[in-house]
Protein backbone atom coordinates (compact mmCIF):
# COMPACT_ATOMS: atom_id res chain seq x y z
CA UNK A 1 0.00 0.00 0.00
CA UNK A 2 2.79 2.37 0.98
CA UNK A 3 4.55 1.60 -2.32
CA UNK A 4 1.37 2.26 -4.32
CA UNK A 5 0.77 5.56 -2.49
CA UNK A 6 4.38 6.56 -3.08
CA UNK A 7 4.06 5.79 -6.80
CA UNK A 8 0.80 7.72 -7.04
CA UNK A 9 2.39 10.69 -5.29
CA UNK A 10 5.35 10.66 -7.67
CA UNK A 11 2.99 10.56 -10.66
CA UNK A 12 1.11 13.60 -9.31
CA UNK A 13 4.35 15.48 -8.63
CA UNK A 14 5.76 14.69 -12.07
CA UNK A 15 2.53 15.64 -13.83
CA UNK A 16 2.52 18.95 -11.99
CA UNK A 17 6.16 19.60 -12.76
CA UNK A 18 5.74 18.82 -16.49
CA UNK A 19 3.44 21.82 -16.78
CA UNK A 20 6.21 23.96 -15.33
CA UNK A 21 8.86 22.88 -17.84
CA UNK A 22 10.05 25.32 -20.50
CA UNK A 23 8.46 24.14 -23.79
CA UNK A 24 11.31 25.50 -25.92
CA UNK A 25 14.52 27.49 -25.61
CA UNK A 26 16.98 29.17 -27.96
CA UNK A 27 20.69 28.46 -27.63
CA UNK A 28 23.81 30.09 -29.02
CA UNK A 29 25.78 27.65 -31.15
CA UNK A 30 29.32 27.69 -32.48
CA UNK A 31 29.91 29.62 -35.69
CA UNK A 32 30.43 27.42 -38.73
CA UNK A 33 33.50 27.91 -40.95
CA UNK A 34 32.50 28.57 -44.57
CA UNK A 35 33.99 27.80 -47.97
CA UNK A 36 32.61 29.45 -51.12
CA UNK A 37 29.54 30.64 -49.22
CA UNK A 38 28.62 34.22 -48.38
CA UNK A 39 26.44 33.21 -45.46
CA UNK A 40 25.97 30.07 -43.45
CA UNK A 41 23.70 28.46 -40.85
CA UNK A 42 22.30 30.62 -38.01
CA UNK A 43 24.28 31.26 -34.83
CA UNK A 44 21.32 30.24 -32.66
CA UNK A 45 19.16 27.14 -32.54
CA UNK A 46 15.70 26.73 -31.04
CA UNK A 47 15.09 23.42 -29.31
CA UNK A 48 11.68 22.20 -28.20
CA UNK A 49 11.37 20.09 -25.08
CA UNK A 50 9.90 17.27 -27.18
CA UNK A 51 12.83 17.26 -29.60
CA UNK A 52 15.33 17.56 -26.76
CA UNK A 53 13.97 14.47 -25.02
CA UNK A 54 13.88 12.58 -28.33
CA UNK A 55 17.49 13.48 -29.14
CA UNK A 56 18.60 12.57 -25.63
CA UNK A 57 16.90 9.17 -25.77
CA UNK A 58 18.31 8.36 -29.21
CA UNK A 59 21.87 9.35 -28.32
CA UNK A 60 21.71 7.39 -25.08
CA UNK A 61 20.37 4.38 -26.96
CA UNK A 62 23.26 4.51 -29.45
CA UNK A 63 25.78 4.94 -26.61
CA UNK A 64 24.42 2.04 -24.54
CA UNK A 65 23.99 -0.18 -27.58
CA UNK A 66 27.64 0.30 -28.55
CA UNK A 67 28.85 -0.35 -25.02
CA UNK A 68 26.84 -3.58 -24.97
CA UNK A 69 28.32 -4.54 -28.35
CA UNK A 70 31.78 -4.00 -26.87
CA UNK A 71 30.89 -6.34 -24.02
CA UNK A 72 29.47 -9.05 -26.31
CA UNK A 73 32.50 -8.81 -28.58
CA UNK A 74 34.87 -9.37 -25.67
CA UNK A 75 32.78 -12.40 -24.71
CA UNK A 76 33.26 -13.67 -28.32
CA UNK A 77 29.52 -13.61 -28.95
CA UNK A 78 30.00 -10.94 -31.64
CA UNK A 79 32.83 -11.79 -34.03
CA UNK A 80 34.54 -10.34 -37.08
CA UNK A 81 34.71 -6.64 -37.89
CA UNK A 82 32.98 -4.31 -35.45
CA UNK A 83 33.35 -0.52 -35.54
CA UNK A 84 31.66 1.35 -32.69
CA UNK A 85 30.08 4.81 -32.84
CA UNK A 86 30.14 6.00 -29.21
CA UNK A 87 31.30 9.62 -29.00
CA UNK A 88 29.90 10.49 -32.43
CA UNK A 89 26.18 10.30 -31.54
CA UNK A 90 25.52 14.00 -32.21
CA UNK A 91 26.45 13.49 -35.87
CA UNK A 92 23.80 10.85 -36.61
CA UNK A 93 21.07 12.44 -34.49
CA UNK A 94 21.81 15.97 -35.71
CA UNK A 95 21.83 14.95 -39.38
CA UNK A 96 18.47 13.18 -39.01
CA UNK A 97 17.09 16.30 -37.31
CA UNK A 98 17.93 18.32 -40.42
CA UNK A 99 16.48 16.01 -43.10
CA UNK A 100 13.49 13.65 -43.33
CA UNK A 101 13.24 9.86 -43.44
CA UNK A 102 12.13 10.15 -47.08
CA UNK A 103 15.61 11.46 -47.87
CA UNK A 104 18.38 8.94 -48.50
CA UNK A 105 21.54 8.14 -46.55
CA UNK A 106 24.59 5.98 -47.12
CA UNK A 107 27.61 5.58 -44.88
CA UNK A 108 30.78 3.57 -44.31
CA UNK A 109 31.20 0.66 -41.90
CA UNK A 110 30.62 2.58 -38.63
CA UNK A 111 26.93 2.17 -39.28
CA UNK A 112 25.09 1.02 -36.12
CA UNK A 113 23.95 4.52 -35.11
CA UNK A 114 22.55 5.34 -38.54
CA UNK A 115 20.77 1.99 -38.73
CA UNK A 116 18.91 3.04 -35.58
CA UNK A 117 18.14 6.62 -36.65
CA UNK A 118 16.94 5.39 -40.04
CA UNK A 119 14.28 3.20 -38.44
CA UNK A 120 15.99 -0.01 -37.36
CA UNK A 121 15.36 -1.35 -33.86
CA UNK A 122 17.93 -2.14 -31.18
CA UNK A 123 16.73 -5.72 -31.24
CA UNK A 124 17.29 -6.05 -35.01
CA UNK A 125 20.73 -4.42 -34.80
CA UNK A 126 21.95 -6.54 -31.89
CA UNK A 127 20.66 -9.73 -33.54
CA UNK A 128 22.50 -8.77 -36.73
CA UNK A 129 25.70 -8.23 -34.77
CA UNK A 130 25.45 -11.77 -33.39
CA UNK A 131 24.51 -13.21 -36.81
CA UNK A 132 20.99 -14.33 -35.90
CA UNK A 133 17.90 -15.02 -38.00
CA UNK A 134 15.91 -11.98 -36.85
CA UNK A 135 18.78 -9.56 -37.51
CA UNK A 136 18.08 -6.56 -39.72
CA UNK A 137 19.91 -8.28 -42.61
CA UNK A 138 18.69 -11.75 -41.56
CA UNK A 139 22.02 -12.47 -39.88
CA UNK A 140 23.98 -12.33 -43.14
CA UNK A 141 25.34 -8.78 -43.03
CA UNK A 142 26.90 -8.38 -39.61
CA UNK A 143 28.26 -5.13 -38.22
CA UNK A 144 29.17 -3.47 -41.51
CA UNK A 145 26.17 -4.33 -43.67
CA UNK A 146 22.84 -3.20 -42.26
CA UNK A 147 20.04 -1.62 -44.28
CA UNK A 148 16.61 -0.04 -43.83
CA UNK A 149 14.29 1.91 -46.10
CA UNK A 150 16.24 4.75 -47.77
CA UNK A 151 19.39 3.62 -45.96
CA UNK A 152 21.96 1.88 -48.13
CA UNK A 153 24.43 0.64 -45.51
CA UNK A 154 27.00 -0.04 -44.08
CA UNK A 155 29.77 -0.39 -46.75
CA UNK A 156 33.08 -2.14 -46.13
CA UNK A 157 35.23 -0.73 -48.97
CA UNK A 158 36.87 2.51 -47.87
CA UNK A 159 35.24 5.46 -49.67
CA UNK A 160 33.20 3.28 -52.04
CA UNK A 161 29.88 4.46 -50.61
CA UNK A 162 30.48 8.05 -51.80
CA UNK A 163 29.99 7.39 -55.55
CA UNK A 164 27.08 5.09 -54.68
CA UNK A 165 25.51 8.02 -52.82
CA UNK A 166 25.96 10.17 -55.92
CA UNK A 167 24.10 7.49 -57.86
CA UNK A 168 21.22 7.69 -55.38
CA UNK A 169 21.23 11.50 -55.74
CA UNK A 170 21.17 11.13 -59.54
CA UNK A 171 18.09 8.91 -59.18
CA UNK A 172 16.43 11.59 -57.01
CA UNK A 173 17.07 14.19 -59.72
CA UNK A 174 16.11 11.89 -62.58
CA UNK A 175 12.82 10.96 -60.91
CA UNK A 176 12.05 14.61 -60.13
CA UNK A 177 11.56 14.09 -56.41
CA UNK A 178 12.39 16.73 -53.80
CA UNK A 179 14.62 14.23 -52.02
CA UNK A 180 18.37 14.32 -51.47
CA UNK A 181 21.11 11.90 -50.48
CA UNK A 182 23.52 12.23 -47.57
CA UNK A 183 26.79 10.48 -48.38
CA UNK A 184 29.07 10.00 -45.36
CA UNK A 185 32.72 9.07 -45.11
CA UNK A 186 35.52 9.46 -42.57
CA UNK A 187 38.72 11.47 -42.55
CA UNK A 188 40.57 8.23 -43.33
CA UNK A 189 38.68 7.92 -46.63
CA UNK A 190 38.95 11.62 -47.51
CA UNK A 191 42.08 11.10 -49.66
CA UNK A 192 40.45 8.44 -51.87
CA UNK A 193 40.55 9.28 -55.55
CA UNK A 194 36.99 8.06 -56.16
CA UNK A 195 35.71 10.75 -53.79
CA UNK A 196 37.23 13.52 -55.92
CA UNK A 197 35.84 11.94 -59.08
CA UNK A 198 32.42 11.96 -57.42
CA UNK A 199 32.76 15.63 -56.42
CA UNK A 200 33.36 16.46 -60.08
CA UNK A 201 30.39 14.50 -61.42
CA UNK A 202 28.04 15.74 -58.70
CA UNK A 203 29.03 19.33 -59.38
CA UNK A 204 28.71 19.02 -63.16
CA UNK A 205 25.25 17.48 -62.85
CA UNK A 206 24.17 19.61 -59.85
CA UNK A 207 23.15 16.55 -57.90
CA UNK A 208 21.15 16.96 -54.65
CA UNK A 209 23.81 15.42 -52.41
CA UNK A 210 25.34 16.41 -49.07
CA UNK A 211 28.85 15.01 -48.79
CA UNK A 212 29.68 14.65 -45.09
CA UNK A 213 33.15 13.93 -43.74
CA UNK A 214 32.91 12.67 -40.16
CA UNK A 215 36.34 13.79 -39.02
CA UNK A 216 36.99 11.87 -35.80
CA UNK A 217 40.67 12.91 -35.89
CA UNK A 218 42.13 9.46 -36.64
CA UNK A 219 41.97 7.22 -39.71
CA UNK A 220 42.52 3.84 -38.06
CA UNK A 221 45.63 4.64 -35.99
CA UNK A 222 46.88 7.61 -38.01
CA UNK A 223 46.13 11.18 -36.98
CA UNK A 224 44.75 13.52 -39.63
CA UNK A 225 47.90 15.66 -39.49
CA UNK A 226 50.04 12.67 -40.49
CA UNK A 227 47.70 11.50 -43.24
CA UNK A 228 46.50 14.66 -45.01
CA UNK A 229 48.50 17.54 -46.49
CA UNK A 230 45.39 19.64 -45.87
CA UNK A 231 43.15 18.86 -42.91
CA UNK A 232 40.53 21.41 -43.96
CA UNK A 233 38.26 18.72 -45.30
CA UNK A 234 35.36 21.11 -45.85
CA UNK A 235 37.45 22.84 -48.55
CA UNK A 236 38.41 19.62 -50.30
CA UNK A 237 35.51 19.92 -52.74
CA UNK A 238 37.30 22.98 -54.20
CA UNK A 239 34.46 24.18 -56.46
CA UNK A 240 31.83 22.76 -54.07
CA UNK A 241 30.67 25.00 -51.16
CA UNK A 242 31.67 23.69 -47.73
CA UNK A 243 30.92 23.96 -44.01
CA UNK A 244 33.06 22.99 -41.02
CA UNK A 245 30.82 22.16 -38.08
CA UNK A 246 31.14 21.23 -34.40
CA UNK A 247 30.17 17.57 -34.68
CA UNK A 248 29.91 17.13 -30.90
CA UNK A 249 26.94 19.52 -30.67
CA UNK A 250 23.68 17.99 -31.89
CA UNK A 251 22.13 21.44 -32.44
CA UNK A 252 25.10 22.67 -34.45
CA UNK A 253 24.90 19.59 -36.67
CA UNK A 254 21.13 19.93 -37.06
CA UNK A 255 21.23 23.58 -38.14
CA UNK A 256 24.10 22.96 -40.56
CA UNK A 257 22.27 19.99 -42.08
CA UNK A 258 19.09 22.04 -42.53
CA UNK A 259 21.15 24.72 -44.28
CA UNK A 260 22.83 22.13 -46.51
CA UNK A 261 19.51 20.44 -47.31
CA UNK A 262 17.96 23.78 -48.34
CA UNK A 263 20.98 24.38 -50.59
CA UNK A 264 20.47 21.02 -52.32
CA UNK A 265 16.70 21.28 -52.64
CA UNK A 266 16.95 24.74 -54.22
CA UNK A 267 18.81 23.23 -57.19
CA UNK A 268 22.25 24.61 -56.36
CA UNK A 269 23.87 21.20 -56.48
CA UNK A 270 26.13 19.47 -53.96
CA UNK A 271 27.50 20.82 -50.70
CA UNK A 272 30.20 19.46 -48.39
CA UNK A 273 30.14 19.31 -44.59
CA UNK A 274 32.98 18.43 -42.26
CA UNK A 275 31.82 17.34 -38.81
CA UNK A 276 34.59 17.63 -36.24
CA UNK A 277 33.90 14.75 -33.88
CA UNK A 278 35.66 12.07 -31.83
CA UNK A 279 35.34 8.33 -31.28
CA UNK A 280 35.84 6.97 -27.77
CA UNK A 281 36.62 3.43 -28.86
CA UNK A 282 39.46 2.42 -31.15
CA UNK A 283 38.99 2.23 -34.91
CA UNK A 284 37.51 -1.23 -34.52
CA UNK A 285 37.30 -3.77 -31.73
CA UNK A 286 40.74 -5.08 -32.70
CA UNK A 287 42.20 -1.64 -31.89
CA UNK A 288 42.58 -0.75 -28.20
CA UNK A 289 42.73 2.89 -29.28
CA UNK A 290 45.48 4.01 -26.89
CA UNK A 291 48.69 3.23 -28.81
CA UNK A 292 48.44 6.40 -30.94
CA UNK A 293 46.61 8.67 -28.48
CA UNK A 294 46.64 8.96 -24.71
CA UNK A 295 43.94 7.98 -22.26
CA UNK A 296 44.13 11.56 -20.99
CA UNK A 297 43.19 12.88 -24.43
CA UNK A 298 40.13 10.63 -24.58
CA UNK A 299 39.12 11.59 -21.04
CA UNK A 300 39.49 15.29 -21.81
CA UNK A 301 37.10 15.03 -24.75
CA UNK A 302 34.64 13.05 -22.59
CA UNK A 303 34.73 15.66 -19.84
CA UNK A 304 34.60 18.79 -22.02
CA UNK A 305 32.77 17.90 -25.24
CA UNK A 306 30.59 14.83 -24.70
CA UNK A 307 27.51 15.25 -26.94
CA UNK A 308 25.07 13.66 -24.50
CA UNK A 309 26.32 15.65 -21.52
CA UNK A 310 26.15 18.86 -23.56
CA UNK A 311 22.49 18.33 -24.44
CA UNK A 312 21.65 17.20 -20.91
CA UNK A 313 23.23 20.31 -19.36
CA UNK A 314 21.36 22.60 -21.75
CA UNK A 315 18.02 21.01 -20.94
CA UNK A 316 18.54 20.98 -17.18
CA UNK A 317 19.89 24.53 -16.97
CA UNK A 318 16.90 25.84 -18.96
CA UNK A 319 14.26 23.88 -17.02
CA UNK A 320 13.37 21.78 -20.07
CA UNK A 321 13.60 18.51 -18.14
CA UNK A 322 14.28 17.23 -14.64
CA UNK A 323 17.14 15.05 -13.46
CA UNK A 324 14.60 12.38 -12.46
CA UNK A 325 13.01 12.40 -15.92
CA UNK A 326 16.34 11.92 -17.68
CA UNK A 327 17.28 9.17 -15.22
CA UNK A 328 14.02 7.43 -16.07
CA UNK A 329 14.95 7.56 -19.76
CA UNK A 330 18.37 6.10 -18.90
CA UNK A 331 16.71 3.20 -17.04
CA UNK A 332 14.32 2.52 -19.94
CA UNK A 333 17.18 2.60 -22.45
CA UNK A 334 19.31 0.20 -20.39
CA UNK A 335 16.39 -2.23 -20.14
CA UNK A 336 15.78 -2.05 -23.89
CA UNK A 337 19.46 -2.79 -24.55
CA UNK A 338 19.55 -5.70 -22.07
CA UNK A 339 16.39 -7.22 -23.54
CA UNK A 340 17.80 -6.86 -27.07
CA UNK A 341 21.11 -8.45 -26.02
CA UNK A 342 19.26 -11.36 -24.42
CA UNK A 343 17.28 -11.87 -27.62
CA UNK A 344 20.43 -11.58 -29.75
CA UNK A 345 22.11 -14.38 -27.83
CA UNK A 346 19.13 -16.77 -27.89
CA UNK A 347 17.63 -16.21 -31.36
CA UNK A 348 18.65 -19.09 -33.68
CA UNK A 349 21.20 -18.63 -36.43
CA UNK A 350 19.83 -18.60 -39.99
CA UNK A 351 19.67 -22.06 -41.61
CA UNK A 352 22.12 -22.95 -44.35
CA UNK A 353 19.19 -23.08 -46.80
CA UNK A 354 18.88 -19.30 -46.50
CA UNK A 355 22.49 -18.67 -47.51
CA UNK A 356 21.69 -17.63 -51.08
CA UNK A 357 18.28 -16.07 -50.53
CA UNK A 358 17.62 -12.40 -51.30
CA UNK A 359 20.05 -12.18 -54.23
CA UNK A 360 17.21 -10.37 -56.02
CA UNK A 361 14.41 -8.35 -54.45
CA UNK A 362 11.62 -9.75 -56.61
CA UNK A 363 12.48 -12.76 -58.70
CA UNK A 364 11.30 -16.36 -59.03
CA UNK A 365 13.25 -18.94 -57.04
CA UNK A 366 16.31 -20.30 -58.80
CA UNK A 367 19.15 -22.69 -58.12
CA UNK A 368 22.55 -21.38 -57.03
CA UNK A 369 25.72 -23.44 -57.37
CA UNK A 370 27.63 -23.76 -54.14
CA UNK A 371 31.37 -23.85 -53.50
CA UNK A 372 31.46 -27.37 -54.91
CA UNK A 373 29.55 -28.80 -57.91
CA UNK A 374 27.50 -31.09 -55.67
CA UNK A 375 26.39 -28.29 -53.35
CA UNK A 376 23.05 -26.96 -54.53
CA UNK A 377 21.28 -24.01 -52.91
CA UNK A 378 18.11 -22.11 -53.76
CA UNK A 379 17.60 -18.37 -53.84
CA UNK A 380 14.23 -16.96 -52.74
CA UNK A 381 13.29 -13.28 -52.99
Amino acid sequence: VVRLLSHAASVVVSSRSYADFTPEATFDIKKVDLHRLEEGPPLTSTLTREDGLKYYRTMQTIRRMELKADQLYKQKIIRGFCHLYDGQEACAVGIEGGITLSDHLITAYRAHGYTLTRGGTVREIMAELTGRREGIAKGKGGSMHMYTKNFYGGNGIVGAQVPLGAGVALACKYLGTDQLCVSLYGDGAANQGQIFETYNMASLWKLPIIFICENNQYGMGTSVERASASTEYYKRGDFIPGLRVDGMDVLCVREATKFAADHCRSGKGPILMELQTYRYHGHSMSDPGVSYRTREEIQEVRSKSDPISMLKDRMLSNNMASVEELKEIDIEVRKEIEDAAQFATTDPEPPLDDLCSHIYANEKSFEVRGATPWTKLTSHS
